[in-house]
C-alpha cells in the first residue's frame, strides 16, 4: 500500500484523537468563520484533519483507503496528494463563500479531500462496484452521487458538526483537477463527466433558489 496514503490516514487518526480528546485544541484548529474572518487561515487546512466523532473519522479514512489507490494507480502518487490538498481547499473555500457572513458556523472532517479523491476515482474507472456495508453491490458512481445528496440534506438540517458544504468543495476541487491532468475523461468518459456534474449543479440552483 502506497506510503503517503498510510501517513496521510495517521496523520488524520491521530489529530482526530487529540480533538476527540482536548477540546481547546478541537475549538483552536476546527473550521470555524469568525475566527478565519480574523485571519486564522490555517483552519482552513487544519479543520481537515479533525473529526466530529469515531465514526465520522471511520467513514471518511475507510472511503479514501477505498478509493485512493484508484488514484494513485492511473495519475501517480504526486497527483493524488495534489488532489487530495486541493480538494481539502476547495471544499474550505467554498464553505467560506456559502457561510461568510455567518460568524458562528464551525465545522471539521477531511471530507472535502475525501470527497474529491472519491470523484477523481470514479472518472478515471467509471465501471468501478462497490460493497455498500461489504455486502450491497452499487456501482461507485451512484455512490459519489448519493453521497453528495446526502451533503444537501446535511447542509439543510444543520444539525451536526460535520461539514457538508466541502463536500461539495471537494469534489469540484476532485472533479476539476483530475479533468486538468487527464483532458482525455472528457472523450473517453463523457456520460460519466456529465452525471457527475450533476449534484454540483444542483446545489448551486439550490443555493440561487435560496433552499438552502
Amino acid at each position: 500500500m502506497n506510503t503517503i496514503l498510510i501517513a496521510i490516514i495517521i496523520v488524520n487518526v491521530l489529530i482526530s484523537y487529540k480533538g476527540f480528546n482536548d477540546l481547546s485544541f478541537f475549538r483552536k484548529y476546527e473550521f470555524h468563520v469568525g475566527s478565519i474572518r480574523a485571519g486564522e487561515q490555517i483552519r482552513m487546512l487544519s479543520s481537515g484533519f479533525l473529526h466530529a466523532d469515531m465514526t465520522h473519522l471511520i467513514f471518511n479514512m475507510l472511503t479514501l483507503w477505498f478509493f485512493a489507490p484508484v488514484v494513485i494507480s492511473y495519475l501517480g502518487s504526486f497527483s493524488f496528494v495534489l488532489i487530495y490538498f486541493g480538494s481539502l481547499i476547495f471544499g474550505s473555500l467554498l464553505t467560506m463563500v456559502f457561510h461568510k457572513n455567518d460568524y458562528g458556523y464551525r465545522a471539521v472532517g477531511a471530507s472535502g479531500a475525501v470527497t474529491g479523491v472519491l470523484y477523481s476515482a470514479i472518472l478515471l474507472q467509471p465501471d468501478m462496484m462497490l460493497g455498500i456495508f461489504f455486502i450491497i453491490p452499487m456501482p461507485a458512481y451512484i455512490f459519489g452521487i448519493l453521497y453528495l445528496l446526502y451533503s444537501i440534506y446535511g447542509m439543510k438540517a444543520k444539525n451536526d458538526n460535520i461539514g457538508h458544504t466541502a463536500h461539495f468543495g471537494g469534489a469540484m476541487g476532485g472533479y476539476l483537477i483530475t479533468l486538468l491532468k487527464e483532458p482525455t475523461l472528457l472523450v473517453d468518459h463523457t456520460l460519466m463527466v456529465v452525471l457527475l456534474a450533476i449534484p454540483i449543479l444542483i446545489l448551486f440552483v439550490m443555493e440561487k433558489m435560496g433552499k438552502l
